[in-house]
This record gives C-alpha cells, sequence and structure tokens, in this order.
C-alpha cells in the first residue's frame, strides 16, 4: 500500500507540475496540452481527487513505512501547486477588466447602455463549475440543425442559441468551431458562452464548415461567408437583428473568424453571393492563429508547412507565398476593421502567442476602432471548452466589450433616426 500511494503521489504530482509548466517540445507538446488543459482548468476538482486518494491511503495504512511518508509530502507539495493553478484561474477577471480599460478607456462602463451594464454579476457560478460538463441552462433553447447552404450534408448546417421567452431585435454571435482546420463540429466549442450570451437575450449561432483535406482554403472561409449571409437572411425569424453581429472562434476558429471579420465583401470569398453584406460589427477571436508564414519572428516548423501545404492549402509556401500571406490574418489588417478583442493564454503550447502580440500591434497601429488585448496567465489552449472559474471570468469580460460595442451602435442608430 506504501509504494502503491507514493505511485498515485508520483503521477497526481506530474500532472500539478505539467500544468506549471507545460512542455512546448513539439514531440509531446499536444499530450503535454492535453493533461495541461484538464488540470489547470479543473484545479479544484484535481485537488478533490488528490484529498478523496490521500485519505483512503492513510486510512488503509499507508504511512506505516517510507515510501508514504515521501508521497503524504509529494502530495502535500502537490496540492500547493493546484493553489497557484487556482489562483491563476482567479486572477484572470482582473486581468480581462484591466485588458478593457486599457482598450476602451478607464471609463469605459459609463458608456455601456445603463440597461445592459444593470444585469452583470461578477461571482462565480460555483455550482456550474461543479459539475462542469453539464452546460445547459434551462432559460435557453437549442435549434439544431438548421441548413445554412445547399450540399455538404452536415458541414453546412448550424445551430441557434436562444432565449426560451423568444425575444426579438437582439444583437447576434457568430461562433466558428476550432480544430486545425480538419476536425471539430458545431456543437463542441463555446458552449458556456452561447449560452450565458443566449441567456442574457443574444441569439447565437453555431456553424459547421467544410474541412480539409476534402476542403481546400479558403473553401472553409467562403462557407462561414455563407452562414453570415444566411444570418443577414434569416436570423430575424429567430429574433436576431441582423444588422448587428459579431464574430467569435478558438483556435482555427479564431483563425477564420479574424479573416471574416476582415474580409467583409470581398467577391474573392463570395462566389456567387458577392453582393451580399458580409461585414460585422465586432472580432473576438479566442487562442487564434495569425500567420501562416513566420513574418512576426517565431519560427514555423517544417511538420506545420508540410501539413499546410499538403492538406489545408494544398499548394507550396515556397511557390505560392502570396496564399500563406492571404490566409493570415496579420497579413490582411486595414483601417477599416471591427474592433476586436483578442484573447490568448500566456501558456499556450499549439498557438504561438508572439503571433497573437504582433496581430494586436498591428490592429492599434493601423485601425481606428477599438482593440482589447487579454493575456491570460496559466491559460493554455482551448481553455474554454467547458465551464472553469477562468472561463467563467473571461465570459464576463467579454460580454462587457460586446455590450460596449453594442451600446456604440444602438446610439449610432438612435441618432441616425433622429
Amino acid at each position: 500500500m506504501p509504494f502503491t500511494f507514493l505511485a498515485v503521489s508520483v503521477v497526481g504530482a506530474l500532472f500539478t507540475l505539467n500544468g506549471l509548466r507545460p512542455i512546448r517540445w513539439k514531440y509531446v507538446a499536444l499530450p503535454s496540452f492535453s493533461a495541461a488543459w484538464l488540470t489547470t482548468e479543473l484545479a479544484a476538482h484535481h485537488l478533490l481527487w488528490q484529498l478523496v486518494a490521500t485519505i483512503a491511503f492513510i486510512a488503509l495504512g499507508a504511512l506505516r513505512d517510507w515510501p508514504g511518508v515521501l508521497a503524504l509530502a509529494i502530495t502535500v507539495a502537490s496540492w500547493c501547486g493546484v493553489a497557484v493553478l487556482v489562483k491563476r484561474s482567479l486572477e484572470a477577471g482582473e486581468v480581462v477588466e484591466q485588458a478593457l480599460r486599457d482598450g476602451l478607456g478607464p471609463d469605459y462602463m459609463a458608456r455601456i447602455a445603463p440597461e445592459l451594464a444593470a444585469r452583470y454579476d461578477r461571482s462565480l457560478p460555483w455550482r456550474r463549475l461543479m459539475v462542469p460538463f453539464r452546460m445547459g441552462l434551462p432559460e435557453v433553447e437549442r435549434v439544431k440543425d438548421v441548413r445554412y447552404a445547399e450540399g455538404a450534408g452536415r458541414r453546412h448546417l448550424l445551430d441557434v442559441y436562444r432565449h426560451r421567452d423568444r425575444p426579438t431585435g437582439c444583437p447576434v454571435l457568430l461562433q466558428v468551431h476550432g480544430g486545425g482546420w480538419v476536425i471539430g463540429e458545431k456543437r463542441q466549442q463555446a458552449v458556456p458562452l452561447m449560452q450565458h450570451l443566449a441567456a442574457r437575450g443574444w441569439v447565437c449561432v453555431a456553424a459547421n464548415y467544410r474541412l480539409s483535406p476534402r476542403a481546400t482554403f479558403p473553401d472553409h472561409l467562403v462557407d462561414l461567408k455563407r452562414a453570415r449571409a444566411w444570418v443577414r437572411s434569416h436570423v430575424a425569424e429567430y429574433g436576431g437583428d441582423p444588422d448587428f453581429v459579431v464574430v467569435t472562434g478558438g483556435s482555427a476558429g479564431g483563425h477564420l473568424s479574424s479573416l471574416l471579420a476582415l474580409t467583409a465583401n470581398d467577391p474573392e470569398y463570395q462566389p456567387g453571393f458577392e453582393d451580399v453584406d458580409t461585414a460585422v460589427q465586432a472580432c473576438v477571436p479566442y487562442y487564434g492563429v495569425y500567420d501562416l508564414v513566420g513574418e512576426v519572428g517565431h519560427p514555423i516548423t517544417n511538420e506545420t508547412i508540410k501539413f499546410l501545404e499538403r492538406t489545408v492549402l494544398k499548394t507550396s509556401r515556397r511557390e505560392h507565398p502570396e496564399a500563406f500571406e492571404k490566409a493570415s490574418p496579420i497579413c490582411r489588417v486595414h483601417n477599416g476593421a471591427p474592433p476586436f478583442l483578442v484573447i490568448h493564454g500566456r501558456d499556450d503550447t499549439l498557438a504561438p502567442i508572439e503571433a497573437a502580440r504582433v496581430f494586436v500591434e498591428r490592429l492599434r497601429a493601423r485601425t481606428a476602432g477599438p482593440v482589447v488585448y487579454a493575456e491570460l496567465p496559466g491559460a493554455g489552449h482551448a481553455f474554454d471548452v467547458f465551464p472553469s472559474i477562468r472561463t467563467a471570468h473571461v465570459i464576463r469580460g467579454v460580454e462587457r466589450f460586446l455590450d460596449y460595442v453594442y451600446s456604440t451602435h444602438l446610439a449610432r442608430v438612435k441618432a441616425e433616426v433622429t
């Protein structure tokens, strides 16, 4: 029993250590990310199972020999590490709030419509956080598998999240899932964000799109433009306002949502529907991939280049560098870009944070609209997939940013009417 306790304690400590310092070495980055993701976003649960296991081992006499005593010491050290993980998660609220003050101004809350600001609750929903994989809210309904374009089977379907009271004229969120352009599905990401916003009166639309290797970029972006066109034509039937739409997405979804925002009405990506207005009023990319050409100083591995060449863009970067530039949001920044809130984890081992920083710098240098950048300590890739302490804080910050942009929109509409 003492040796079993020691083995379990070492495993728990390794998970904690990996959560504190995830490994970036390319050959183990993916498994390290997976382990760190579960440990950091479920830190309280990680602490709980270690505590229960420790009590059980002590009750079974594991401390009668030196391996058990050593195991207890390792476990206590692991608990200290978990406490650091929880602290980092709790800090996310202030980090996002400071980012909003820096990007929108210290008095930004005063410019949010009072009826929107009155509903804010910055307390954490602990009951939901304790059961993180039950993400639905009773006041929200989901309309499943609405077709937004012909062909491509389930890849041209979307889901609509809305309040059960079915209000009208609601602001709209378009969600783009990630998955490296080759996997992923509309029900797998940003569900906590969509549930929260739908409960507050938003209409949220989560769209599938064609995936590689069957699809070749820009097929992915064209599909999302079609989804945006569907929103313009049909979202009013579900209570949404087609004239106020924001787009969000994580990882490859962050890449595609940024391109969608930066290529509004570009006929190259709207074959057959060139005259449809596909502009969005704001963009909130999470841990996005912004640079496919490696121009900001961080190296792109040969494996990544080969993957993009063979699977996604299906062309040589050496022979057609312009294709990779056109697919890089960092190269598509222009002075007409909508407001951006860029969110990235400081411990992201999959999407380079250096590119996110330069992307934000270029947005701030070349655009007149607000640009907010929240760099989250201790956060890795895909941290927001299910409810967690960090996710809850970030969602509330995103809500304030969107309400700020929406309040500006409402004031502009009111001025035009009068």
